[in-house]
């Protein structure tokens, strides 16, 4: 969204309760360092989700196995999976039937310290990414840590990161939309990038909001209006 709106953005933050998906915004460093909305956290057996038309927190689903998130797991503000993501997707793995998602960028965020709570923003540092397809959908998984944690600080890449914590990842995304009774999602993992791949993910992420979104601005400078 353009900067020029702010004011009306922050007045609607002060009125109301900001919709964790459209109310809140990406960060001012972005995409090297982004407001991360956290869904989910490592103590976890329930899988939730944001509900998009309220924006309320809602549990999506009991995990079939006892498998937790490695880490916290959420979404990025202002970002949507569309035909720029898609684009990239196709264009990193040589195919051309995938497409968006539909959903915000997802994002996963270390932190030495335990965090057990949800339905809060944490400044999450990318570092890289993982490219997962979901039944031909783009459904890329971005890599971080929390910023300023006296851990993790010193990465500066995902191949900093220890490679049985990235097999922990993939075996949990690979797995964590298996339901009893349901045949096995056609998921599958292409490949782990660097940090530059992922800001581009988010670059195009935001790109993709701001086409799928462009009236949202419109309609709350109309609302103030009247």
């Amino acid at each position: 969204m353009q900067k020029n709106n702010e004011p009306v953005l922050s007045l609607m933050g002060l009125l109301f309760r900001a919709h964790p998906w459209h109310g809140v915004d990406v960060g001012d460093d972005a995409p090297e360092i982004v407001n991360a909305y956290i869904e989910m956290t490592p103590t976890d057996t329930v899988k939730y989700e944001l509900d998009k038309q309220s924006g309320l927190l809602k549990v999506d689903r009991p995990q079939r196995f006892s498998s937790m998130p490695p880490m916290l797991y959420g979404f990025i503000p202002r970002t949507y999976s569309g035909e720029r993501s898609a684009e990239y997707c196709n264009k990193k793995t040589g195919r051309t039937d995938i497409i968006g998602d539909g959903d915000p960028l997802d994002i996963c965020v270390l932190t030495e310290r335990p965090i057990t709570k949800s339905n809060i923003l944490v400044p999450a540092v990318v570092i890289g990414g993982i490219r997962m397809i979901d039944n031909n959908e783009a459904d890329d998984k971005l890599v971080a840590y929390l910023r300023n944690d006296i851990i993790f600080q010193k990465w500066e890449d995902i191949t900093d990161v220890p490679g049985e914590l990235i097999e922990r990842l993939k075996h949990y995304f690979l797995t964590y939309k298996d339901i009893p009774g349901s045949k096995r999602h056609r998921t599958e993992i292409t490949g782990i990038y660097h940090k530059e791949e992922a800001f581009e993910v988010i670059r195009r992420g935001r790109k993709d909001y701001e086409t799928k979104f462009a009236g949202i601005e419109e309609a709350i400078n109309a609302a103030f209006k009247k």
